[in-house]
C-alpha cells in the first residue's frame, strides 16, 4: 500500500481504532498519584522521603530538598530534648521546631495548619511555609497533584533530551510506514527519547502528564492532561514484538478540568490492529508490552518518544 493511500486509511479510520473503548460515567478507583513538587515547571528529585498529603488532606514537603533546591542553607540542632530546624537563604530566614506548628519568618510567627514533623529522619513542613518562609509563589494542582513552586512556564522538550538517529528504531515504527514522515511527507531521521519525569513538557501542544487510566467496567486507557486549546493529536506504541499501535484521541471521552487543561484518553488494545493490521487476539495487548510511547506530529523534525515506565520485563 503506498503511503497516500495508507494516509487515507488511517484518517478514515480513525474512530475504528477506538471502537473496543467504552466511555466511563464515573472516576475508577485508581491509585492516586504521588505528589511531585516543580520548581519553575521542573521537578524536583526526592532520594528518599516523599511529599504527602497528611490525614487532614494538608500537603507535606521535605523541606530540605525544597530548600536547597532554591539555594537556601538548612541547618539542624537539638535542644532541650526538641529538634530546632533553620534555614536561610539572602533574603529569608525561617526558625521551627518539630512537633510544633508554628515558625518564626524574618522575625514573625506564622501559625499552620499542621504541625511540623519528623519521618523518614527527614523534616516535613505544610506547604504554605514554604510560600510564606522562602518568599516564592506557591500553588496546589490538584488534578495531577503537584506542588508548582516559582514560575510555570513548560520548557521545550528539546531542552531535556538529545536527537538520536532513527535508525534502530526504523523497522519498528515503520511497521506503520506513514509514522515514518511529517505532515509535509519528509521522512524523519531523528528521534527524541524522553523519561515520564521530563514532563511536564512543551511540544507543538503543553504535554503535562501521561498516566494509566482503568473504567470502572476494567477497560485500560492512556490517559494524557494538555493544555485546553491544544490540538489532541494521534499517538502510536512501539510495542515488544517490535510493531507499532496507532492510536487516535477519543473526542467522546475528552474532559475539560476546568484549570485551562484538559483529559485526552487513548485506548491501550483496539480492534483496528486486527481489522487493519492482521494481529489477532488484540484485548489481549497490554500496557506493559509497551515500549514506547510515541506523539505523532507533535516533534518539528522528529519522533517525541517516551519511555513507557509500566513496561514489564
Amino acid at each position: 500500500m503506498s503511503i497516500k493511500k495508507w494516509m487515507l486509511s488511517l484518517t478514515a479510520v480513525t474512530l475504528l481504532w477506538g471502537a473496543t473503548s467504552t466511555i466511563p460515567t464515573t472516576e475508577a478507583a485508581n491509585s492516586p498519584q504521588p505528589i511531585e513538587v516543580l520548581l519553575n515547571a521542573k521537578k524536583i528529585q526526592f532520594p528518599d522521603a516523599k511529599p504527602f498529603q497528611d490525614s487532614n488532606d494538608y500537603v507535606m514537603v521535605p523541606i530540605r530538598f525544597v530548600s536547597e533546591a532554591l539555594g537556601a542553607k538548612v541547618g539542624w540542632e537539638k535542644a532541650g530534648g526538641q529538634l530546632a530546624v533553620s534555614i536561610k537563604n539572602d533574603a529569608h530566614a525561617v526558625s521551627m521546631t518539630v512537633g510544633q506548628n508554628t515558625a518564626t519568618v524574618d522575625g514573625q510567627t506564622k501559625t499552620y495548619e499542621t504541625k511540623i514533623i519528623l519521618k523518614q529522619n527527614r523534616t516535613f513542613v505544610p506547604l504554605r511555609l514554604v510560600s510564606e518562609g522562602l518568599g516564592q509563589t506557591v500553588e496546589w494542582d490538584k488534578i495531577s497533584r503537584w506542588v508548582w513552586i516559582g514560575k510555570k512556564e513548560i520548557a521545550e522538550l528539546e531542552t531535556k533530551g538529545q536527537q538520536v538517529s532513527i535508525e534502530p528504531y526504523k523497522k519498528t515504527i515503520g511497521s506503520i510506514p506513514a509514522l515514518l514522515n511529517d505532515d509535509l511527507g519528509k521522512p524523519y531521521d531523528k528521534v527524541l527519547i524522553f523519561k515520564q519525569s521530563d514532563l511536564p513538557i512543551k511540544l507543538f501542544r503543553d504535554i503535562y502528564s501521561v498516566e494509566p487510566y482503568t473504567t470502572p467496567d476494567g477497560v485500560p486507557y492512556l490517559r494524557m492532561r494538555v493544555k485546553t486549546k491544544s490540538t489532541a493529536g494521534g499517538i502510536f506504541y512501539m510495542t515488544k514484538n517490535k510493531d507499532a499501535r496507532l492510536r487516535p484521541p477519543l473526542n467522546e471521552m475528552m474532559h475539560n478540568n476546568g484549570d485551562g487543561t484538559k483529559m485526552i484518553y487513548y485506548p491501550i488494545y483496539s480492534s483496528g490492529d486486527e481489522l487493519f493490521q492482521g494481529i489477532q487476539n488484540y484485548k489481549s495487548f497490554k500496557l506493559q508490552d509497551i515500549e514506547y510511547i510515541g506523539f505523532r506530529l507533535q516533534g518539528d523534525g522528529y519522533i517525541p518518544m517516551m519511555v513507557n515506565p509500566w513496561k514489564g520485563n
